[in-house]
């Protein structure tokens, strides 16, 4: 099923790639939306795609800097 998430990572996810990183995974499973930093520091993640690819994106994300997320928010 095609559908859209909002993801907020917070933590030490500034300043490390994490945006640049999500977008490469994000082309990786053909996702669509936007990463961008907000100021109290965490960085909000729009995806659009079928629900499966973005579940796979979110544990590749958070695989891929599970030593800088503190709280992942997924609506």
């Amino acid at each position: 099923m095609y559908t859209a998430k909002n993801i907020r990572f917070s933590g030490r996810v500034q300043g490390v790639g994490f945006r640049y990183t999500a977008q490469r995974i994000g082309l990786k499973y053909q996702l669509t939306g936007y990463v961008k930093n907000l100021p109290d520091g965490s960085v909000e993640i729009h995806a659009q795609g079928f629900s499966e690819d973005i579940e796979d994106f979110i544990r590749d994300v958070t695989d891929s800097f599970e030593n800088y997320i503190r709280n992942t928010q997924i609506n």
